[in-house]
């Protein structure tokens, strides 16, 4: 992995921990049943998790659409 793929993948991670956690603060699971959204950690390592993979993906198909 280059620099460039790691900076855009590890962009990926801290703005989807953010938006996994305000997911949990404003929209969450009250009764607690819902496995991801009930704790805030889970919510956030989650979202984590899909933003790094998300933006690692389109940074991928971008760089096969570029000519060399």
């Amino acid at each position: 992995m280059k620099k460039k793929e790691i900076s855009i993948t590890l962009v990926g991670v801290v703005v989807g921990l953010v938006l996994g956690y305000a997911y949990y603060h404003y929209i969450g699971c009250v009764s607690g049943s819902c496995s991801i959204t009930s704790k805030p950690l889970n919510s956030s390592l989650y979202g984590g998790l899909m933003g790094g993979l998300l933006l690692n993906m389109i940074y991928d198909f971008f760089k096969k659409k570029s000519p060399k």
